[in-house]
């Protein structure tokens, strides 16, 4: 074994760390020597928006000593930043280890003297976002992997504002992170006093939220027996959508039984998450057999959702991202009009791979839209630089997140689904579908259609090899781009634009960020971003055209289809 892995294994068989730990060790040195490698050859780093990783022992995994480390840097930045006093808040999902996790994180908290409010069994991710508002808490933290399979386990952190972690605070919890040298350095235990468990005191203000941003409830009574088939895919959404929905008024909602008991195993699934057809496949059944209006379906913190609609010939199709995006916001903009409520100064924001459809139905609608990076704590920093200005309503992005209101600072999937089905219940009352109001839209502002392909680089210089191809992009730009002329190349790295066609450049004023976005004289983009951990690079297309009727749809599809074909293949991409 590299005598600096080796070395930092003996460090672990002969430090303050756990009888059972060493034996897990010297397990893996007797029989599987190359994953004991693996969880010593790097340290698990803590990102910008935290740990995620796998789970087992090892500086490379998750587990209570490197969780401890996190939160004693954590700890220690938030001390300095806030000298009066830090209170933060906790919260943890159905994966395995979540909740022995969110109490050691809670004991080294505690332990430095932070007040710690404590979520006495799982909650959705958003709930922790609203919770650290609520509560008026410096900071937060929840114990999640989002969609990831079952062998991992995440850390987030979060800011007073309920947003995770933006400049200057990620970087600089990071620094104090990485001071941690040892588990000798982290304050374990002694201040258990200094830990409030919670959950009511939360969950009825969050409901309460939640019901406040129903628009029409008038259009529910009508409709309360709107038939909703709601799937948690074994997660948190369990403990709060089902009592969030009758709150709301609907009295007709069916869970998937199979999902329905949190489970860190996703004993059903192969991967926990909304956005693969697959993890919703028990839901499609029963929707199909029970002839349902929508189908919901929520991640294991429940941040993100899905929803699956009838098509015009009856079948069941599951909505992508952009899709669910397009009509919430149109929903809250035409809503807001209509019942009197917009103001002059309500805006939007969205993000620079997100669907530029939302751009057309936000200028339609005369509301302002912004675009952020991906991510949603940079909706959140956005709202923060525009309050008292700008009235926030939704914001959004094409990875099957939404952030209804400014009470929470974090994608919600409990709101979401929510409204969501009150958007059912809105078009039923008009004698129509989501599907068929998808439809209405692309022909009110133009049928806008998107595409990601992932396109991975195998071997030692995978990376490399990414870096290479972003390179000679910004070095050569492409002037055409399957015979339409690119007339402008957004570096959001360098923070300019340029059109290549005459050379003219422009400050591009968002935060630094390694995409590229090539925009068409058609009005399609074609959108890079190199993943920062792994040898991956994320390709989105959007491209539009006219939609005359809706007898027009599947032909206009099959164009747009072929055209997202010929542009790949124009790029000599591979996926």
């Amino acid at each position: 074994m590299d005598a600096v892995i080796q070395a930092k294994v003996d460090a672990w068989l002969n430090g303050s760390f756990d009888a059972a730990t060493k034996d897990e060790i010297k397990k893996l040195q007797e029989q599987n020597p190359e994953e004991l490698a693996d969880a010593f050859y790097k340290n698990l780093e803590f990102g910008t928006g935290g740990l995620r990783g796998l789970m087992g022992v090892g500086t490379n995994r998750m587990n209570k000593y490197t969780v401890g480390m996190a939160t004693q840097g954590y700890a220690n930045y938030l001390k300095q930043c806030f000298p009066a006093g830090v209170s933060v808040a906790i919260a943890y999902d159905c994966r395995n280890n979540s909740r022995f996790f969110a109490e050691t994180t809670a004991n080294v908290f505690a332990a430095n003297g932070v007040k710690v409010y404590l979520f006495e069994a799982l909650r959705p991710t958003p709930e922790l976002s609203f919770a650290i508002r609520h509560l008026k808490c410096q900071g937060g933290v929840v114990l999640t992997a989002s969609h990831n399979p079952k062998e991992y386990n995440g850390y987030k952190a979060y800011w007073d504002d309920g947003s995770q972690l933006v400049p200057p605070h990620d970087k600089n919890v990071i620094l104090e992170v990485d001071k941690i040298a040892s588990v000798d350095d982290v304050k374990w235990d002694g201040g258990e006093a200094n830990i409030t468990i919670i959950g009511e005191v939360i969950d009825a203000p969050y409901m309460e939220m939640v019901k406040g941003l129903s628009v029409y409830p008038e259009v529910i009574e009508k409709h309360k027996d709107l038939k909703i088939v709601y799937t948690p895919i074994h997660g948190t959404g369990i403990t709060l959508l089902p009592d969030v929905l009758r709150s709301f008024g609907f009295n007709n909602v069916h869970i998937v039984k199979e999902q329905a008991v949190p489970d860190g195993n996703f004993s059903t699934v192969v991967y926990p998450n909304p956005e693969e057809s697959e993890a919703m496949s028990l839901g499609l059944q029963l929707a199909e057999k029970l002839d349902a209006d929508i189908l919901c379906g929520t991640d294991p913190d429940a941040d993100r959702l899905a929803i699956g609609v009838k098509d015009s010939n009856g079948d069941w199709v599951l909505m992508n991202g952009n899709q669910t995006a397009v009509l919430a916001f149109n929903y809250l903009m035409e809503a807001r009009k209509t019942k009197g409520i917009a103001q002059a100064n309500d805006m939007v924001v969205t993000t620079i791979v997100t669907t530029p459809m939302i751009d057309a139905i936000a200028k339609g609608n005369g509301v302002g839209c912004y675009r952020v990076l991906t991510g949603f704590k940079w909706i959140a920093e956005l709202i923060r630089q525009k309050e008292g200005k700008e009235n926030y309503i939704i914001g959004g992005e094409e990875s099957f997140g939404l952030m209804i209101g400014d009470k929470i600072r974090d994608k919600d999937g409990i709101s979401a689904v929510a409204l969501l089905c009150e958007m059912a219940a809105y078009e039923k009352e008009k004698g129509r579908s989501l599907y068929e109001k998808m439809i209405d839209l692309y022909m009110q502002y133009g049928f806008y259609k998107e595409h990601l392909i992932s396109i991975t680089k195998k071997g030692m210089d995978g990376q490399q090899q990414i870096a290479a191809m972003m390179e000679s992009y910004r070095n050569n730009p492409l002037k055409n781009i399957n015979d339409t002329a690119v007339v402008k190349l957004l570096d959001y790295e360098l923070q300019k634009g340029i059109n290549p066609q005459t050379g003219e450049e422009w400050p591009i004023e968002l935060p630094k960020s390694n995409v590229l976005q090539f925009i068409l004289a058609d009005g399609s983009s074609i959108s890079a971003r190199p993943s920062g951990t792994e040898p991956k690079i994320k390709f989105y297309f959007s491209v539009n055209t006219t939609l005359n009727s809706a007898a027009e749809y599947d032909e206009k599809k099959k164009e747009l289809d072929e055209k997202i074909k010929q542009i790949i293949f124009d790029m000599k991409l591979e996926g």
